[in-house]
């Protein structure tokens, strides 16, 4: 077969003749990565009671595989077709329905195991450098779609049909996630409750020694929710309803009760301002030294006015229980769990975007699955990143770093990856495998 390219200098002839070469070269890191931080091993540790004969793949190899698989763009068990196809790189991968079956084996036992696999390597690429700077747990739900009729799928909040789980993030990463069917409550303090268990079970112990913020808008601002923050000591600044009443307090507190507002970096945020409320409404019923905050701003250009706005303003509320005078810091670090949607949007794109099973089990292993994908995602940028890359978008990473091609060799026993000399981010490549080798094992 020949094609004819955009030049008419020549043309070219295609021949599926190669040996040793990948599509995937920079996917390898995601697996080392795995390795490195002992999640592969916590993996296989966690599934060793599912597996059938000794002869068969490991089922906790076969997760780890499908996780990598997730966070390199696969949407389905069959995309590990991809993996599968270039031993010389990934080595003896699974066949499609040895990985259905693994999946199919995981209950509610295993899915335990593997979270706690999952909070032991945590702990190590924390301790590696990707800790955050300071320990927030933003909680936020979001649908599911779901294009045929599977277990529990209903209805959701935004008029489709799916799933609503319920997600804990913390800095860039997703620590937990509730699987829920789509008509479950918004503002279920049960399931916050359950997710906050299960985020606290995924922070080292020093973290957990130290000061945490819990953060949500007002689907989780119950009154129970509120207090089991108080009882494991940890503070909270959760979205306020703006109901008849608080209507009327902000519109009663005097011009000078108003101070301006500030933006993430500390500067002055045009056309908005703070004020508090706490002597104004009555908030008898949350825990003690609870306060309700206001921000008032003005509309963007083009927004939609609702019938909670007035003179041209609009307001928006939160209780905390935090200290401090500054009622412009306590706003701006409420305002940035806004940052919980871009946690969604790459938890997502790492799996997390469709459930291809019919079991409401099969597809909760899935979504833990999604869940590793996204850890290992976020450590290889946070550990062997730099630059724009160290944060950019999954989809970014992988057309720049991840997909990019390769030919492994041997010689002397020593196998040697080979990269295109002229591929613009073959130095970020570069740079991300020493950094990798850097790494301190776990063990």
């Amino acid at each position: 077969m020949k094609v004819m390219g955009r030049s008419t200098i020549r043309t070219v002839d295609v021949k599926a003749d190669g040996t040793g070469l990948s599509s995937r070269a920079g996917t390898a890191l995601l697996a080392l990565v795995a390795q490195r931080l002992g999640l592969a091993d916590g993996l296989c540790a966690a599934l060793l009671g599912t597996r059938e004969r000794r002869s068969a793949h490991e089922p906790g190899r076969v997760f780890c595989d499908l996780a990598v698989m997730a966070a390199d763009g696969g949407r389905c068990v069959s995309d590990l077709a991809a993996l599968a196809g270039q031993p010389s790189l990934f080595g003896e991968v699974a066949s499609i329905s040895t990985a259905r079956r693994v999946v199919l084996s995981i209950g509610d036992a295993e899915l335990d195991l593997i979270r706690q696999a999952r909070a032991r390597a945590r702990e190590r690429a924390w301790r590696a450098g990707a800790a955050p700077e300071r320990v927030i747990l933003d909680f936020d739900a979001t649908p599911i779609t779901a294009h045929s009729d599977k277990e529990q799928a209903a209805g959701h909040y935004k008029g489709g049909f799916g799933f609503g789980p319920l997600l804990t993030s913390c800095g860039r990463e997703v620590l937990a996630g509730l699987l829920r069917p789509g008509n479950a409550g918004a503002n279920n303090a049960d399931d916050h409750l359950t997710a906050l268990e299960l985020a606290l079970e995924q922070l080292p112990e020093p973290a957990l020694d130290g000061d945490i913020l819990v953060r949500a808008d007002s689907a989780g601002a119950s009154h129970d929710f509120a207090f089991a923050c108080r009882e494991t000591a940890i503070r909270f600044s959760l979205g306020y309803a703006i109901t008849g009443r608080v209507r009327e307090a902000i519109l009663a507190l005097p011009e000078r009760a108003w101070r301006p507002a500030a933006d993430a970096d500390g500067k002055p945020r045009q056309g908005a301002w703070v004020a508090e409320l706490t002597g104004g409404v009555d908030l008898d019923g949350w825990p003690e030294g609870t306060r309700l905050i206001c921000r008032r701003e003005r509309p963007h250009p083009g927004a939609q006015l609702t019938f909670t706005d007035h003179d041209g303003h609009r307001f928006q509320c939160f209780i905390t229980d935090q200290e401090g005078n500054d009622l412009a810091v306590l706003e701006a670090t409420h305002r940035q769990h806004a940052e919980v949607e871009d946690r969604v949007k790459t938890l997502k794109a790492t799996g997390a975007s469709q459930l291809p099973f019919h079991a409401f089990a099969a597809n909760a292993a899935w979504f833990e699955l999604a869940l590793c994908a996204h850890d290992l995602m976020v450590w290889t940028q946070q550990l062997t990143m730099d630059g724009e890359h160290k944060v950019c978008e999954p989809k970014r990473l992988r057309y720049r770093i991840l997909h990019v091609a390769g030919q492994l060799t041997s010689h002397a026993r020593r196998a040697t990856l080979h990269l295109p000399a002229d591929w613009p981010w073959v130095g970020a490549i570069m740079r991300a495998f020493k950094r990798l080798e850097a790494l301190p094992a776990y063990g």
